[in-house]
């Protein structure tokens, strides 16, 4: 071996160990960077109105929709477990459809329940307990309303008495008294309405139950739902 040969092999050898102790140095990725994120692709109906009347323009505390909706990014195999899963109610004879059409993956705005007037409840059995990333909610969006007293709820007690996570209310009245919500109303449309469930760090809020409560809307006293979906895991 020549002088240069032995000098460039020494050189490829410092670098060598320099390059692995940096990455014995580097932290471990955290269980969030090491599961793949991906966007939630949300299948959306045909929009029924464009718009907003002038009668709404005027309701406090009103969201300033953005359009399109920023992306959402959940673990990947975040799935809507709510399909096909059992429906229960306040009110469990519907005045119009029944409680199973909203977990159907039907989300035409012009098939919709109706449940009864004032304040109702609709609770979605998802079968297991998940870890829960984001609901979503279609109340009719036939026309531009604003369903008033919304609250979602998720809980392992299908009495919802003990261990309930409020993830959204906009109840400000506290009508259900459930407590006085923060959360903006909203106007419903063929989007519906994309609620959190991840917690300040990221992470997915647990249950098997989620209960979405409402009071009547800009129009009348009616409570309505399209569909509501459930993206999470089943918990390990």
């Amino acid at each position: 071996m020549s002088r240069n040969q032995g000098l460039i092999l020494i050189v490829a050898t410092a670098i060598g160990w320099a390059a692995i102790s940096q990455l014995q140095a580097a932290d471990p990725p955290t269980a969030a960077e090491a599961a793949k994120q991906i966007t939630l692709d949300i299948k959306l109906p045909k929009e029924l109105f464009i718009g907003t009347p002038e009668n709404l323009k005027g309701l406090k505390n009103l969201e300033i929709q953005k359009n399109p909706r920023p992306p959402f990014v959940v673990p990947a195999g975040t799935t809507n477990l709510a399909l096909k899963k059992k429906v229960t109610s306040s009110d469990m004879e519907p005045i119009i459809g029944d409680l199973g059409d909203i977990t159907n993956g039907d989300k035409d705005g012009n098939n919709f329940v109706e449940l009864g007037a004032g304040r109702q409840w609709v609770q979605i059995d998802l079968g297991k307990p998940a870890d829960i990333y984001a609901v979503v909610v279609w109340h009719s969006f036939q026309k531009a309303r604003v369903y008033h007293g919304v609250v979602v709820q998720i809980s392992d007690d299908p009495d919802f008495i003990k261990d309930v996570k409020t993830i959204f209310n906009n109840d400000i009245d506290n009508s259900h008294r459930l407590g006085a919500g923060k959360d903006q109303k909203y106007i419903d449309n063929n989007r519906g309405k994309l609620i959190d469930a991840k917690d300040d760090k990221g992470q997915p809020v647990k249950g098997r139950y989620i209960r979405l409560h409402s009071n009547g809307n800009t129009e009348n006293d009616m409570n309505h739902y399209v569909e509501v979906e459930v993206y999470g895991k089943t918990a390990k």
